[in-house]
């Protein structure tokens, strides 16, 4: 379950995705595996060999990709999400999250 999103941005994703675009989606997430992390970012995409062509540029490899059934996509976690939505020039997404705590 996704937390700290609204309606609007999901569907904004899923319409991104769906069209073949790359779509960023970073939210609320806890997991044991990955103690420190409290967010995700998923980047989807319906066209597989393009989300791995764009995955290969920052090092992820096309087996990583989550293979669910509507929308494909990576996982990003802790300092591959940092760098990498710094680089896509989407870091708003995760700085986002820390601004709604303090409100």
């Amino acid at each position: 379950m996704a937390f700290g999103i609204n309606r609007k941005q999901l569907n904004e994703w899923k319409n991104t995705a769906a069209n073949g675009d790359i779509a960023f989606l970073t939210h609320y997430w806890l997991d044991e595996r990955f103690p420190g992390c409290t967010s995700v970012t998923k980047v989807a995409c319906t066209d597989v060999d393009r989300l791995a062509n764009w995955g290969e540029q920052y090092g992820l490899k096309k087996e990583w990709i989550h293979k669910h059934e509507r929308f494909p996509h990576f996982d990003l976690f802790g300092e591959w999400q940092q760098r990498i939505l710094k680089r896509e020039q989407k870091l708003e997404q995760l700085t986002n999250l820390g601004n709604r705590d303090k409100k």
